[in-house]
This record gives C-alpha cells, sequence and structure tokens, in this order.
C-alpha cells in the first residue's frame, strides 16, 4: 500500500485491481488497467513448449495426468499438515498419474519428516527436480488439472483453461476464481480429494479469461509510459 501512495502510474492486470486502489483513495488517473505480463510469456512461449518431449520423458499421456506443486511453508513445514496432503496425492496417484517437481524446501522436509520413502513408493507418483520453465510449461498446458499451492501457477492455468486447485485458504489473484478455473480447496484432504473427484467425474468448473490477458500487456505497457513521457 506504501507503493501504492508514492507512484505516479499504477499499472494493473484486472478489474478487482482497479476497485481495490480506488478503495485505498488511489486517484483514478493513476490507475491504467494493461492485463497481465505474466501471461505475454505464456502466450509467446507455449507452442515452443509443447513441442518438447517433457511429457514423453516422464512417461504421462497429455490430459491423463495432475501436475501438482507444494512448497508453502504453512504446507511442508508443518508435520500433520504435510503427511495429509501426501496422503491427498496418495488417493489422487491411485487414480491418475500426479508429477510432483520437487521443491527444494519440500524434499528436504519429506526427508526430515521420513515421508520421502512413502512418496517413492507411490507407483503413479512421479517425483522430479525443479524443472525449466519451457518444460514446466509444457506439463501445465497438457494436465488433466493442476493442485498448487503457488501464486504464479493459478494465473498460468486460467488462460489455456486448465481446471486449478489451491492448497491455500485464500488467493492474492481472486480474478482467477471469480472469472477463471481456479478453486480454493486449502489443506484439508478431505476437500482436496472431493474437488478432484468431481473433476475425474467430468465436473469441470467452466472458467474464462480476464479482460485483457492476452498476450499484449507489455504493449499497453509501454504505450502508458510512453505517453507519459511525452507529456513531460
Amino acid at each position: 500500500m506504501v507503493a501504492d501512495w508514492v507512484c505516479d502510474l499504477l499499472l494493473t492486470p484486472s478489474a478487482d485491481a482497479d476497485q481495490n486502489l480506488l478503495k485505498e483513495g488511489v486517484p483514478s488517473t493513476a490507475i491504467h488497467r494493461v492485463g497481465n505480463v505474466m501471461n505475454d510469456t505464456l502466450l509467446a512461449h507455449v507452442d515452443r513448449a509443447k513441442q518438447r518431449t517433457t511429457l514423453d520423458d516422464l512417461g504421462v499421456a497429455r490430459g491423463d495426468y495432475v501436475l501438482t506443486t507444494l512448497h508453502l511453508s504453512s504446507n511442508v513445514d508443518d508435520p500433520l499438515v504435510l503427511e495429509s496432503l501426501l496422503s491427498a496425492l496418495d488417493w489422487i496417484q491411485e487414480r491418475l498419474a500426479v508429477v510432483l517437481p520437487l521443491h527444494p524446501r519440500t524434499r528436504k522436509r519429506l526427508k526430515q519428516l521420513s515421508l520421502i520413502e512413502r512418496a517413492n513408493a507411490m507407483p503413479n507418483l512421479k517425483l522430479t527436480e525443479p524443472l525449466g520453465y519451457l518444460d514446466f510449461l509444457a506439463l501445465t498446458a497438457g494436465s488433466k488439472h493442476v493442485l498448487t499451492d503457488s501464486g504464479g501457477l493459478q494465473e498460468e492455468t486460467t488462460v489455456p483453461g486448465v481446471p486449478c486447485f489451491t492448497m491455500r485458504p485464500n488467493t492474492e489473484r481472486p480474478v482467477t476464481v471469480s472469472v477463471g478455473t481456479n478453486t480454493i480447496v486449502g489443506s484439508d484432504p478431505h476437500v482436496i480429494v472431493d474437488a478432484v473427484a468431481e473433476t475425474l467425474a467430468g465436473h469441470v468448473k467452466a472458467g474464462a479469461t480476464p479482460d485483457l490477458w492476452d498476450g499484449r500487456a507489455s504493449e499497453r505497457v509501454a504505450d502508458v509510459l510512453v505517453h507519459r513521457v511525452s507529456r513531460g
């Protein structure tokens, strides 16, 4: 909020961000909705990512696996929470392949809590090292749905329309829930399993791409800056 007040220009990704700034008392003349620059990157590289052999290398087929990320401190530092989330992944991997690129923090905690052996014993849970952007984008675009506690993935699943379940109690990207494919499920394994079961049964949340998430946000950013500079 301090940054909001010291800046002359505030470039926003969505209408709800505009409303938040107005509620803070930021002048409307300082607010410029430009779209989501993260999705500029996604849309620029998704076709290239799909050409990679990532899925074949991991032995999964498009639309036939769940991509999972797990690294949030509230999820991996509490032994009871981490064990319960692993139980949810166990239920899922009995029905569908699960790809889990392991964050170093998560791998460390699994080892410390003697849970890594349990994870390795799950036949349909594929643990990998952290992946590069293109490989991860290929997995995101090809997944049946995503289960994550990441912030960025909530946005990166909305544009391609991949159902996303967020293992957090809330989100700083509410537009992905209100108009997109994102659903907040928290860390309760029963809620997670129920949500995934609904998707596997064909009950998929219909989402839409927020306005201006079209891959041209950076052009609008440049237009705002050029206009500002031209005015001195």
